[in-house]
């Protein structure tokens, strides 16, 4: 009995439309320096990029006819992850900074909680201010609040409250956000 072999044809969704991948009857062909070409036959717009030692990219699909440009698509790939690399670069993600205290905490350690915060907030994360209760302190939850909002108003200048003062448990929190 004959064994038949079964070739598995994949569509090529993940390679790039160059050169010869290229299926369009016509397409809109643009030249290495900008200069359009005109709507021609892929395989003669083959030709001008072999001559020219390039590669025939498709640019756009969308558009009708298909638009190509001959370019260098070595160089065109290594100039787009350069640019997506400089973008990771100066992206900035938000992060959550959590500033703890007591209910029954002094001035001077308000005042460094304070500072935290605004240090927090002008470097552009979020301040979440978490109040701790022990044991039946639980009861003077009001006191907290009272120093959840003071904390909310002497940062009112760099912060805006993006979560109002509430309980969780043993704690009781806010979140700040900094103004745009």
């Amino acid at each position: 009995m004959p064994v038949i072999e079964r070739i598995e044809r994949r569509p090529n969704r993940d390679l790039p439309a160059i050169n010869e991948r290229i299926r369009f009857p016509k397409i809109r062909v643009i030249d290495s320096d900008g200069a359009q070409l005109g709507i021609m036959v892929p395989r003669d717009a083959m030709q001008i990029a072999e001559e020219k030692d390039l590669d025939l990219v498709l640019v756009s699909d969308k558009a009708d006819p298909p638009v190509c440009r001959i370019m260098d698509y070595g160089k065109f790939k290594f100039e787009q992850e350069k640019k997506a690399r400089e973008a990771k670069k100066k992206q900035h993600t938000v992060d959550v900074k959590e500033v703890k205290m007591r209910y029954k905490i002094e001035a001077h350690d308000y005042e460094v909680r304070i500072n935290q915060a605004k240090r927090f907030l002008k470097d552009g994360d979020k301040v979440k201010a978490t109040i701790m209760f022990r044991g039946r302190e639980i009861q003077h939850s009001d006191i907290a609040e009272d120093l959840l909002k003071r904390m909310a108003g002497d940062l009112q200048e760099l912060a805006e409250v993006q979560q109002a003062p509430k309980r969780e448990g043993r704690n009781m929190m806010m979140l700040l956000a900094p103004k745009k």
